[in-house]
C-alpha cells in the first residue's frame, strides 16, 4: 500500500508531537518541588530510565479502581484507575526472603516520615542499624524519602512499606530489606491518590492472572 507525501508528513507530525508530549510530561513529572518541607530538585531525566518512569497505561485487572498491585517480578507499581487503565511507576523491591506477598491494605501514611530500623534488619546487620536505633528524623537523607504507605494485614502492621527513597539509582533493582522503594516524585503523586484502607495487591514470583 503506498503512502502519499502528504499522508507521510501527518503521521511524522503525530508521532514528533507524541514525542514531544511524553517528554514534557515527564519533565513536569521530575521537576522541582520547591513546595515540600524539604525541597526536592528535578531529577535529570537521563537518570531514569524511560520504562522506570512513572506514566498512564492500559492494564487489564480484576482489582478495582484505587487498588495498588505490587508486581514485584516485572519491578513495577500499578494504581488502578479502572476502566482499563492503571498509572505504572518503577520501583525497587525486596531481596529474595525479605518480601511480602498477597493482600493488604493502608494501614496509615505519612510525609517525610522518620525511620527506625527494625529489630530483625538490627539482628541482621547490626554494623549497618544499630546506629539508628533510636531513629532518623525525616528528611532528605532518610531512608524512607519524602512519603511512607505503611501496609497492614488483619489490623497489625506488616512492617513493609511504600516508600520514597534517598538512593534513586535503586529504582529498577532488588536490594532492599522487604519494603517497596519509589522515586520520590513518584511517591509524592501516589500519596496523593491513596486512602488510608485502600487495598493493596503484592505478586510475588509471578504474575497476575
Amino acid at each position: 500500500m503506498s503512502i502519499s507525501r502528504r499522508g507521510f508528513l501527518i503521521g511524522a507530525s503525530a508521532l514528533l508531537a507524541g514525542c514531544a508530549t511524553n517528554g514534557t510530561s515527564d519533565r513536569a513529572n521530575y521537576g522541582d518541588r520547591l513546595d515540600e518541607k524539604h525541597p526536592l530538585r528535578a531529577m535529570p531525566l537521563d537518570k531514569i530510565k524511560p520504562e522506570l518512569r512513572r506514566q498512564e497505561v492500559a492494564y487489564d485487572t480484576s482489582h478495582a479502581a484505587g487498588t495498588i498491585v505490587v508486581d514485584t517480578p516485572a519491578r513495577r507499581l500499578y494504581y488502578v484507575l479502572g476502566n482499563g487503565r492503571a498509572m505504572r511507576y518503577g520501583i525497587g523491591v525486596g531481596r529474595q526472603g525479605y518480601s511480602l506477598a498477597g493482600s493488604a491494605y493502608i494501614g496509615r501514611k505519612a510525609e517525610w516520615p522518620s525511620w527506625t530500623p527494625t529489630p530483625n534488619m538490627i539482628r541482621r546487620d547490626p554494623k549497618k542499624n544499630l546506629k539508628y536505633a533510636a531513629g532518623v528524623p525525616g528528611g532528605i537523607n532518610n531512608p524512607l524519602g519524602a512519603r511512607a504507605i505503611y501496609l497492614y494485614q488483619n489490623g497489625r502492621d506488616t512492617m513493609f512499606r511504600i516508600h520514597g527513597t534517598n538512593q534513586p539509582w535503586s529504582i529498577g533493582q532488588a536490594m532492599s530489606s522487604g519494603c517497596v522503594r519509589m522515586l520520590n516524585h513518584d511517591v509524592i503523586d501516589l500519596y496523593e491518590r491513596v486512602q488510608v484502607s485502600g487495598r493493596v495487591f503484592v505478586i510475588q514470583g509471578r504474575r497476575e492472572a
